[in-house]
């Protein structure tokens, strides 16, 4: 068994509700970087609590767009907390449904920054990227992403 050691909410074994953002994120093909980042930041939980949580989810060839590197840099375990912030930038709280988010909407998300949501022609695009696919979770929504966010620069005079 190589499955890391879990405890509260990202440990519990139920094969009959439906699936959680954390279970259906670590079961997907194309988002194994991504679930590897939430294991190295330490948040497998927040994706298995309760919710409502709507989680803009990067595909493997998103992370692949990043400067070459970066993703085994931000796995490293010293950028711990930059790599939490850059999921945190991932996820908004409450249950965003596809048509619940309108044009020139802004989310909040838990990070504590604001992304843009904009409805064009050809789909609904978050901070710039175009939401490909959507799942519904037991905890909320994945909507699957071609871009990682990464948050703006933190205000260190605050």
């Amino acid at each position: 068994n190589t499955s890391p050691v879990t405890h509260g909410q990202a440990g519990v074994v139920d094969k009959d509700s439906r699936q959680n953002i954390l279970q259906i994120a670590s079961a997907s093909k194309d988002h194994s970087t991504l679930a590897a980042a939430c294991t190295a930041a330490g948040m497998l939980d927040v994706l298995a609590n309760a919710g409502p949580l709507t989680v803009f989810a990067p595909t493997n060839a998103a992370f692949e767009k990043l400067p070459a590197g970066e993703v085994a840099n931000l796995l490293k375990p010293e950028n711990k907390e930059t790599l939490a912030r850059i999921i945190q930038f991932h996820a908004a709280p409450g249950n965003f449904k596809i048509k619940s988010l309108k044009d020139n909407m802004k989310l909040y998300m838990a990070s504590g920054d604001y992304v843009d949501v904009k409805v064009k022609a050809d789909g609904v695009y978050v901070n710039g990227s175009k939401i490909v696919a959507t799942i519904d979770a037991s905890n909320g929504t994945i909507h699957v992403v071609e871009d990682v966010f990464l948050p703006p620069a933190e205000d260190k005079d605050k």
